[in-house]
């Protein structure tokens, strides 16, 4: 789950070239495939070290470089005419601080910090970039439809237990945040079982479960006061989630603007989650089965489906699909959008209905 920024940063493609600094997992893909649905293509410079070798086959226009290559980056994004950039994606705290070979301009910035920490690194990389002409944009500013709304995501809401852990780790957590440490705690009884490091989220509640002996455990993650949304978006996965179910995590508070996000999830799930489709288009015949045969094609199962039609003609429906395997999430939409009259698709979250 990413929440949302304050930065409202209107994209115009006519008016500047989009940069993309993609880190790893699937944030630097969803960004691309939000900016396509606005018309625009983006330059994309990848980190080595982190990002997707999947790159090589959604972008058009792509870069390699190394972790501390900063003189390079920059002169790549120039190359490419690029006036706007946006960084999505983790590059690991550790790797940061271990496995960087900095080129002359980084080792300068670096000797330059008071405080060594990732926040304080990358915010400087971004008023470098700010001095080259090169706007670093507010990172969800193409995620719109996967911001979730504030509430509970999921079928059932915390019990008692559950919802006393999400208030006292919100507590702890909130604390640590302020303090630049972590963002996440993992709490049992009210008392705090791990605290998030470098190590990061993942790595954290396994930790969680190794001392708890695998009794049921409450995640807690929150932003911090200063959260800067053009490099550091919180984010909860579906590996976060899987990770969870495997530990006996049983609930996730996710705290970000002031904005709870409670997310449970059936615990008779046998591997098999829901999500929600939804198309635009215009209405045209047999638009509906051609929906439901791409549908099918990727061997999915719909098992509820909402349709609506605005009297200016344009169709707007939702459908439930079982999943065992969510990188089937990335293709199914794209096939989508790729349909006759179709111009937009996107999963869809708890709580927004067609």
């Amino acid at each position: 789950m990413m929440q949302p920024g304050a930065d409202n940063h209107a994209a115009d493609a006519n008016s500047a070239n989009w940069g993309l600094i993609a880190g790893n997992g699937d944030f630097p893909f969803l960004v691309l495939e939000g900016a396509r649905s606005r018309g625009i293509e983006m330059a994309v410079i990848a980190i080595k070290e982190e990002a997707s070798p999947g790159l090589e086959r959604v972008a058009k226009r792509l870069h390699w470089v190394s972790l501390g290559e900063l003189s390079r980056t920059i002169e790549l994004l120039h190359e490419e005419g690029v006036k706007r950039a946006v960084m999505a994606g983790q590059v690991k705290h550790n790797k940061i601080f271990s496995s960087i070979r900095p080129d002359w301009r980084l080792a300068k910035l670096l000797l330059s910090l008071k405080s060594k920490n990732t926040d304080s690194l990358i915010g400087a990389v971004a008023r470098v970039l700010e001095d080259e002409g090169i706007d670093l944009v507010n990172s969800t500013e193409f995620l719109g439809p996967l911001l979730p709304a504030a509430g509970v995501l999921t079928r059932r809401a915390p019990d008692e237990s559950e919802a006393a852990d999400i208030t006292y780790g919100r507590s702890v957590a909130t604390q640590i945040a302020g303090l630049d440490l972590g963002q996440m705690v993992v709490v049992r009884d009210r008392a705090c079982v791990a605290i998030e490091a470098m190590e990061g989220t993942d790595e954290t509640i396994e930790r969680a479960a190794r001392i708890a002996g695998g009794q049921r455990l409450v995640v807690v993650k929150v932003s911090k006061p200063r959260q800067d949304m053009r490099f550091d978006v919180p984010v909860v996965g579906l590996k976060t989630i899987e990770v969870m179910k495997r530990s006996n995590a049983t609930a996730l508070a996710d705290q970000s603007r002031e904005r709870l996000i409670e997310v449970e999830w059936d615990r008779g799930s046998e591997g098999v989650f829901v999500a929600t489709i939804e198309v635009q288009a215009f209405d045209r015949s047999r638009l509906l089965a051609d929906v439901s045969r791409v549908v099918s094609e990727h061997h999915l199962n719909i098992v509820a489906a909402r349709t609506a039609t605005a009297p200016d003609r344009v169709s707007r429906m939702a459908f439930d699909v079982e999943l065992a395997d969510p990188t089937h999430l990335h293709s199914l939409i794209s096939a989508l959008k790729h349909l006759d009259g179709v111009f937009d698709a996107y999963r869809q979250l708890p709580g927004k209905k067609v």
